[in-house]
Formats: C-alpha cells, sequence, structure tokens
C-alpha cells in the first residue's frame, strides 16, 4: 500500500470559512436567485417571498440532520457513511452509488449553463458572435475545475470563497437598490398569500410556489464529504451545513422581497427568468450597466458550483474505492498535493462527454434540463435517506443522545417536504402545478432507474464476494487517524 493510493486526504487544510462556502457555491445562490427561485412565481405570483420562507424552513429539517450526523460521523463518504451506519451498509453503497452518480453530472450541468449563458448574452449585446458557439466557454470552464481541484482542497475552497463572496455580494447590492427604488411599495403583504397567481389561490400557490423553491437549496450538504480535510470537523461540519442552509435561506428571502416589491405584487406572476420581467432585464431597464454585474455574478456561480460539486463527487468517490467498493484507482492521491488526482480526471471527463456529447447532440439548454431532472429526482431521494439515516442512528447506536425533537421529528417533517420536490421533480403529476414530463428530458426516470438496477446487481456481487468491503462503508477512518504516521507519510505539514 503506498501513499500515492492508500494515504489520506490532507488533514486540517481548511476551516470553517472554506467549508462553509463549500455548501453556499453548492447551493448556486446568485443563479438560483436569476433563474431557479423565479419558477415559483408562476404559482405564488407575488406571494413568493411566503413560498421561500416555507421552504426554507422545510429544508431547515433536513439541514438539521445532515449537521447533526455531520458532527456524529465526520467522514469524507458523508451520506454513505450516515446511511451506511443509521440503516444498513447494503443501503450505505447505493447511496453512494446514486451520490457518485449525480454528484459527478453538477458540473456538466453548470458548464452547459455557463456556455449557453456567456454565449447568449454575447450574441445580444453583439449580433456578430454566433449564438451557438457556447462550447468554447464549457471547455474553459472545465479546464479552471480540473485545475483547482489538482492543486488540492486549499486551492479548490478558497477558490470557491471568492467567488461566492462576489455573487452574494452583488445581488445584496442589487436588492438594497431595488428595496430603496420601491420606497412606499415596501409591503409585508407578500408574506400573506394575498398575491398567489391565478388559478392558484391562497395557500395552494405559495405550496405550489415553495415546492420549486425547495429545489434551489439542494447543495446544503456539500460541505460533509471535506470532513477529513477540515480542522475541527465535528464542530465545523455542524456548522458550515447549518450556517448555509439558514444564511443562504434568508438571502433567497430577501432578494425575493425585493424584486417582488420593486416589481409589483400583483403582477410578480409573470416574473421568470430571461427577458424584460428577469433579474437581467430589470437590472437593464433600471440601472444601466449593473446589469453587467448581475451577468457576472450568475457566471461566477456557475463556475463555483461546478468547483462545489467536483470537490463533493471526488471526496465521496474517494471513500468508495479506499474500501474497494468503487475502483480503487479513484482512491489515488496527489503525492504533494493530497488531491484525489484520478477521481479529478474522471470528472473531468464526464464533464466533457456529458457537455459535449449532450450539448451538441441536442442543445445545450435540451442538455441543461435533461441533467437537472436526473439530478434533482436522485438528490432529493438521497435526502430522503439521509433524514430517515438520521433518526436510525440515534435510535440504534446514540439512544443515550437521542433528541426526539432534533432526531425523531425533524427527521419526519424533512422526509414529508422533499416528497412532494421528489414527485415534482420527476415529472409525476400527482398536483396539478406538476408539468409532464417530454422527451428527452422525460429519459430522465429510465436513466436513474438503468443507474440504480445496475447499483443493486453490484451490490449483490460485492455482498456475494467481498461483503467486508460492504461493511467498510461504515467505518470514519479519521477515527483511526494517527497524526504521528500522518506526519511521517507527509499527509499534514511537519
Amino acid at each position: 500500500m503506498d501513499g500515492e493510493t492508500t494515504g489520506t486526504l490532507r488533514r486540517d487544510a481548511i476551516g470553517l470559512r472554506e467549508v462553509l462556502f463549500q455548501s453556499v457555491t453548492a447551493m448556486a445562490p446568485a443563479a438560483a436567485v436569476a433563474a431557479s427561485i423565479p419558477s415559483g412565481a408562476a404559482f405564488a405570483g407575488g406571494s413568493l417571498p411566503l413560498a421561500v420562507l416555507v421552504a426554507l424552513v422545510a429544508c431547515l429539517f433536513t439541514a438539521s440532520c445532515v449537521a447533526e450526523l455531520a458532527r456524529e460521523l465526520p467522514a469524507a463518504g458523508s451520506v454513505v457513511t450516515y446511511a451506511a451506519r443509521g440503516l444498513h451498509p447494503a443501503v450505505g453503497f447505493l447511496v453512494g452509488w446514486a451520490y457518485v452518480f449525480v454528484e459527478m453530472l453538477v458540473p456538466p450541468l453548470l458548464l452547459l449553463q455557463l456556455g449557453f449563458t456567456a454565449a447568449g448574452t454575447l450574441h445580444a449585446e453583439w449580433s456578430s458572435y454566433p449564438a451557438g458557439l457556447w462550447w468554447p466557454w464549457s471547455l474553459a470552464g472545465t479546464v479552471v475545475i480540473a485545475a483547482a481541484g489538482y492543486f488540492g482542497v486549499r486551492a479548490s475552497a478558497r477558490f470557491g470563497t471568492v467567488l461566492g463572496v462576489f455573487e452574494i455580494l452583488v445581488f445584496l447590492v442589487f436588492a438594497a437598490l431595488l428595496i430603496g427604488r420601491a420606497g412606499s411599495a415596501n409591503t409585508l403583504s407578500v408574506f400573506g398569500t394575498s398575491h398567489t397567481a391565478a388559478g392558484y389561490p391562497g395557500a395552494a400557490g405559495v405550496f405550489a410556489g415553495s415546492v420549486y423553491t425547495v429545489l434551489a437549496f439542494s447543495g446544503f450538504e456539500a460541505a460533509a464529504p471535506l470532513a477529513e480535510e477540515t480542522c475541527d470537523p465535528r464542530r465545523t461540519m455542524h456548522r458550515a451545513v447549518l450556517g448555509a442552509a439558514l444564511g443562504i435561506g434568508v438571502f433567497y428571502v430577501l432578494t425575493t422581497y425585493a424584486m417582488t416589491v420593486s416589481f409589483g405584487p400583483d403582477r410578480f406572476a409573470s416574473f421568470g427568468a430571461s427577458g424584460g420581467a428577469s433579474w437581467e432585464g430589470v437590472a437593464r431597464a433600471s440601472y444601466g450597466l449593473f446589469w453587467v454585474l448581475v451577468f457576472l455574478a450568475v457566471i461566477n456561480s456557475t463556475i463555483a458550483n461546478a468547483n462545489a460539486g467536483a470537490n463533493v463527487s471526488t471526496r465521496t468517490a474517494f471513500a468508495m474505492a479506499r474500501v474497494r467498493v468503487l475502483p480503487r484507482i479513484l482512491a489515488t492521491l496527489h503525492p504533494r498535493h493530497r488531491s484525489p488526482v484520478a477521481g479529478i480526471a474522471a470528472q473531468s471527463a464526464v464533464a466533457l462527454g456529458a457537455v459535449l456529447g449532450l450539448g451538441l447532440g441536442y442543445d445545450p439548454v435540451t442538455a441543461f434540463l435533461l441533467l437537472a431532472t436526473v439530478i434533482v429526482t436522485m438528490v432529493v431521494g438521497v435526502y430522503i435517506v439521509v433524514n430517515l439515516s438520521c433518526a436510525g442512528h440515534f435510535l440504534r447506536s446514540r439512544r443515550a443522545a437521542l433528541k426526539p425533537v432534533r432526531h425523531l421529528l425533524f427527521p419526519v417533517l424533512g422526509i414529508a417536504a422533499f416528497v412532494p420536490a421528489l414527485l415534482t421533480a420527476a415529472g409525476l403529476p400527482v398536483f396539478d402545478f406538476v408539468t409532464e414530463l417530454t422527451a428527452p428530458v422525460s429519459y430522465a426516470g429510465p436513466i436513474v432507474g438503468v443507474w440504480m438496477a445496475v447499483g443493486v446487481v453490484v451490490l449483490l456481487i460485492l455482498l456475494r464476494r467481498h461483503p467486508e468491503r460492504i461493511a467498510a462503508t461504515a467505518r470514519v477512518h479519521l477515527d483511526e487517524y494517527d497524526p504521528t504516521a500522518a506526519r511521517r507519510d507527509g499527509t499534514v505539514p511537519h
């Protein structure tokens, strides 16, 4: 067992600030405010701030469960270890099988958005720039993300911190301008049900809007896979996960309120992600060149989110590979930077294949929608299992520390919040506001089904031939860490 393939990730490399922004940027705050959250306006209308607030409360239940498990079980495997300890190692493997897949698709999703956003905006400003020339921007983003990951967690996490601060500051300044512009139109009535869209009166419109808004919160758990590289991980992970969910949730509420009162609550149902009735459109019409900062913040957000997703996928793959439930090569570490270089190479290959294959095979927007549907469907399923794992862990292994509200009630409420989001993401018309998916976006369901079926087959083979490897998904390697040996091995500085 040599140091490159079986060593540890770099210990104590980053602190609270970096892991907090790992989760923050994984939530893509600028892109979510500009593109994702406005989808709820078609139902909640001018009551969208209330819908966002409802979604925040709902997501905090699951964030609390993740934070509790991250403190109890600090591991690069994160959700894999949580499910293995709280439910069963076989469940942990399947959760990891899903989570590695979905997180490897996050960078290509965001790189597609980077490409078509940059190309579309440049074409709108200078018609001589071809609207279809989106892919060079995506390729450039792939190189940037791979380089940040290669130089280690300090480089990638600090890179994400800088990007995250920029996008948040831009939208906070814009929100302040909008609130000031609204003047006497500022009103708390947007936190009631009187401004919902036609056809979705009262609480029904707010509920529908909140379901779509819940999907903008995904990513709050992204700090957890960096546990083995973080100072004081038990305390830091707990604070980072909860801090990101709460902080960005408040950011969503504030920015949505600002745009709603400025644009007009009673006509907000027409607000969307593009055109004059959008964040960029309002910036263009009201604040001149300020729209450039909004555009750059969204571009920035796609890169930051892709960077965070790459960190998650490579660390989770590393954790599964070192116990040999994934190919062992994925546990290969750079001898100096202690970065999972084989995982980074695999992540880059997946990104290039998905971006060029789907983006050129269909078009970048259609490819984006297909990947987004796959990702959201699977990650919401993972959240539901993690909620169950929280209750299972404290009932089975930590009964003395069990707190009924935090460890039993919150998981139930978290599941209740995410089941409607899962049905909506999958396009299952259980509610009248759910839009049934059409091809090729409807292929997302079969893709998820086939991938999980392959995972079940792999699980059965491993259980038959190497059951000890499946059992090892429940190990918390940080508990076995020897600082003296690590210094000799070079995984931490002398």
